[in-house]
């Protein structure tokens, strides 16, 4: 099989050791295998969950689900090869949550750079944003915020949550985010977004033309 031919930024990219009980990996645009048909994505996808859930779908369980995946991937799936979605699962009636990770070359002072990915300061915020440390065997000493946010043209506010780390040996800085009007689905998942925190490490890649092995993990 041909590997889609990227043009790589920086040789580096995230690796997530995520629960497949629990998380559904959006395919990136790039992934031309999976974006020839989406639609049948999709809806295997949708199949294997109801079954694994271990109750009927009815006639409508399984279309109505491929739906909501196909919704999701149109919105959120990622075009940049640095950046992945995983989708937080629960009944197959329930509105998944996106979450999205990145990671890019550091830049500038670290403590700012992490502050400002982490919206520490953000004038948009509806209260001063909670920001603590936080640490990973992978990533080292990063922040975490919470915040409610002001949106434009609604009186709705949208619930926030971020986790930022710089990778001092690799020279990159981690994002990982989530956001929705529906606080209530932070809530519910932020246990999992925090374990799912400590699973997240920068993947170094090999370039070198005769050598076809995976990316070593940074640790």
């Amino acid at each position: 099989m041909t590997e889609p031919l990227v043009e790589l930024e920086h040789e580096f990219s995230l690796d997530i050791d995520y629960d497949p009980s629990r998380w559904l990996e959006l395919p990136p645009r790039w992934d031309t295998e999976e974006w020839q048909d989406i639609d049948a994505w999709t809806r295997s996808c949708a199949e294997l969950f109801w079954r694994s859930y271990g109750q009927d779908p009815g006639e409508s369980g399984i279309p109505f689900l491929a739906g909501v995946l196909r919704r999701l991937a149109d919105a959120f799936a990622p075009e940049p090869f640095d950046t992945r979605v995983l989708l937080r699962m629960w009944e197959p009636t329930s509105m998944p949550l996106p979450v999205l990770a990145m990671v890019k070359p550091a830049q500038g002072d670290r403590v700012e750079t992490l502050r400002f990915l982490v919206g520490a300061e953000d004038p948009e915020a509806v209260e001063p944003p909670v920001v603590e440390s936080f640490r990973t065997e992978h990533l080292g000493e990063g922040l975490r915020t919470f915040r409610h946010l002001r949106q434009d043209y609604t009186p709705e506010v949208i619930a926030a949550l971020r986790y930022a780390w710089r990778d001092e040996e690799v020279g990159a800085d981690v994002v990982l985010w989530t956001a929705t009007e529906d606080t209530a689905r932070v809530i519910r998942a932020a246990r999992d977004i925090e374990e799912l925190a400590h699973k997240v490490s920068v993947a170094v890649w090999n370039l070198e033309p005769d050598d076809e092995e995976s990316p070593d993990t940074a640790q």
